[in-house]
């Protein structure tokens, strides 16, 4: 039997240093089917529009890149367990708050 499988996680913060408000939002969807993965990420700033990312690998986890055809450039998927996903994750948060601070 086919496996399939959808995923989603969000996060968002917000920040006012002397009166200046600022944030950011991030939200990431991983949609699984027998003929590969999906990921797409967006993230918004306070105040901006919306930005979308997605990447799209084949059903042996290799990243399909401009013309599928090609087969010039290709990545692979990593598996990540959540301990690994949630530092990654507290990495780009601190990353954030150091930029905001002006301390990156």
């Amino acid at each position: 039997m086919p496996t399939y499988s959808y995923t989603s996680s969000s996060s968002s913060f917000s920040t006012s240093i002397n009166g200046q408000q600022s944030g950011r939002s991030f939200q990431e969807t991983s949609k699984t089917t027998p003929e590969g993965t999906t990921i797409r990420t967006t993230t918004q700033n306070l105040g901006e529009r919306p930005v979308t990312h997605e990447q799209r690998y084949d059903s042996h986890g290799h990243e399909l890149i401009g013309d599928h055809a090609s087969g010039n450039a290709s990545r692979r998927i990593e598996d990540v367990d959540q301990q690994e996903a949630d530092r990654r994750y507290e990495e780009r948060i601190e990353d954030e708050y150091a930029k905001r601070e002006g301390g990156a």
